[in-house]
């Protein structure tokens, strides 16, 4: 089928065999996995899981182009059941004249569960091979059976190499009636921050804005002026903001600043919420350095309170620094550890009762009762601590949930909490 010649360049692009696809080789080189299937012949049910640009669509098509398979196409933003139920109708006047049929869902994460549900059936019997494109993981968007029927194939974003013979073959074709300068030519895939056709897209717009002020060359200082540069690969809700929120988490706890405020420079570039980003940082406060540094979670909640008093992009500066002073501190999840095992274990054990001596007595009854009998008020005691004293359940043994760490302030913490139990154990000893 011929494209329009109205068509958007990068439509006009589109590879028609799979040797014209320009990247995904760890799928369609030589021995890979798309290449053996389409080799023997082995039509089957896939997800194709990556970025926008990279291809998705195209190796549907052609994926349909070369097992002669009717391909229907639905797009489930747009899409319902409506729609698949139609689709289900074509399959099968389809297969009564002997031809198999594709259905592409693409954006397959934004079906529902119902949705998804309605053309399962169809997709066990083998009425449909169904083909998802999907920018989401397809683990957490789609539903299980369905994943389970279907090849989950990830593509990658195009490096520069892979988007330098592209532009080069948009270029080649003539089309675009434009020359480009080398300095150009690494801003436009700058720009497209591996998104294949976000780079045919501006180079087209370069085109036409080229054309407009007479000129046939475009350089570099040019090409910056004409184009607005796009946000970079990036979805508020999406997989890249996961992976890049724990690129950043993980870079503060690995006590690397500069790979943590390249990360917090990319989320902020792609446009996360600063918000978003100063919970986040209080909360890498807490969980990854604690009482090694209890200055950190302080300068973390001044730079949430300064965001707020400044906004942007002033206020991003003091979050930039709370991130520095973050990855350098020293690191302890002792507090985090044993907050979560105290927690699992009174889950998991009896209601114990809270020991008599513990118990308050604001009432007579309760006095006559030995409520708080035989308490022991540390601040009578030597160095303001009752040696010996137990504030446990009976029969509870001590669970040792905080562990301190040798880093920082929890090095003097657990210094003094050895200091105390060697206290404990003495007076423990004098009672035998």
């Amino acid at each position: 089928m011929t494209t329009p010649a109205s068509a958007p360049l990068a439509e006009r692009l589109r590879p028609r065999a799979l040797d014209e696809v320009i990247g995904q080789s760890h799928l369609l080189g030589p021995g890979k996995p798309l290449r053996l299937a389409f080799e023997a012949g082995r039509l089957h049910s896939m997800i194709l899981w990556g970025p926008p640009g990279v291809g998705k669509t195209t190796l549907a098509r052609l994926t349909a182009q070369h097992f002669n398979a009717d391909f229907i196409q639905i797009s489930a933003v747009l899409a319902g059941v409506k729609e698949i139920r139609e689709a289900v109708e074509r399959a099968r006047v389809n297969q009564g004249m002997g031809r198999q049929t594709i259905l592409f869902v693409d954006e397959v994460h934004r079906f529902n569960k119902a949705q998804q549900d309605a053309f399962l059936p169809h997709v066990e019997s083998g009425l449909v091979t169904f083909i998802g494109a999907t920018t989401e993981n397809p683990s957490f968007e789609v539903v299980g059976a369905l994943l389970s029927r279907a090849q989950v194939y990830v593509l990658q974003a195009l490096d520069e190499a892979e988007l330098q013979k592209l532009l080069q073959r948009a270029l080649e074709r003539g089309e675009l009636g434009l020359k480009l300068d080398e300095e150009s030519e690494k801003l436009l895939i700058g720009f497209a921050d591996g998104d294949g056709r976000r780079l045919v897209n501006l180079a087209e717009q370069l085109a036409t804005a080229a054309r407009t002020a007479g000129r046939a060359e475009a350089d570099a200082e040019f090409a910056a002026s004409a184009l607005s540069p796009a946000l970079r690969r990036f979805d508020k809700g999406g997989e890249a903001f996961y992976d890049q929120i724990s690129a950043l988490h993980k870079s503060v706890r690995g006590s690397n600043p500069d790979a943590s405020l390249y990360w917090f420079s990319r989320m902020l570039d792609g446009g996360a919420d600063p918000r978003y980003l100063a919970r986040r940082i209080l909360r890498m406060a807490w969980e990854d350095i604690g009482l090694a540094d209890p200055r950190a979670a302080e300068i973390a909640l001044n730079a949430a309170e300064t965001y707020e008093r400044l906004g942007s992009p002033e206020g991003e500066l003091a979050l930039a620094q709370a991130l520095i002073y973050l990855a350098c501190a020293p690191k302890s999840n002792a507090g985090y550890m044993a907050y979560n095992a105290a927690r699992a274990f009174v889950r998991e054990d009896g209601s114990r009762e809270v020991p008599i001596h513990l118990r308050n007595a604001p009432t007579k009854l309760m006095k006559e009762l030995g409520y708080g009998r035989a308490y022991r008020y540390a601040h009578d005691e030597p160095e303001a601590y009752a040696a010996g004293e137990d504030y446990f359940p009976e029969g509870m043994p001590e669970p040792g949930f905080y562990q301190p760490t040798p880093r920082g302030l929890e090095a003097k913490i657990g210094e003094k909490l050895e200091h105390l139990r060697e206290l404990d154990d003495k007076a423990r000893k004098k009672r035998r």
